[in-house]
């Protein structure tokens, strides 16, 4: 995903918007901040190993989190605690 929307630049057309970039984005930084669901790593392996192209694969990504399906999110409402790691120090 990361290769497919540095691949984008600033190439803009019918289908490739900034709402879509946006998505897209959104859809990275949820990607790296929290676990996927197992349905939707299933769902992904498959698809990578028949070879899916890049665009469909950002298409399949989008709607799975649409769903709520993606990723599992965790509200961070409430401020998290500082908690002790080591005796070196806090996080």
């Amino acid at each position: 995903m990361k290769r497919y929307r540095e691949a984008l630049g600033n190439r803009r057309d019918l289908f490739i918007t900034e709402a879509w970039l946006r998505d897209i984005e959104a859809v990275l930084e949820e990607l790296y901040r929290f676990p996927l669901y197992q349905a939707a790593t299933d769902t992904l392996n498959r698809q990578l190993k028949a070879g899916v192209a890049d665009h469909k694969l950002a298409e399949l990504l989008l709607g799975l989190r649409e769903d709520g399906r993606l990723c599992v999110v965790e509200e961070e409402k409430r401020e998290r605690e500082p908690k002790l790691i080591c005796t070196m120090g806090l996080v």
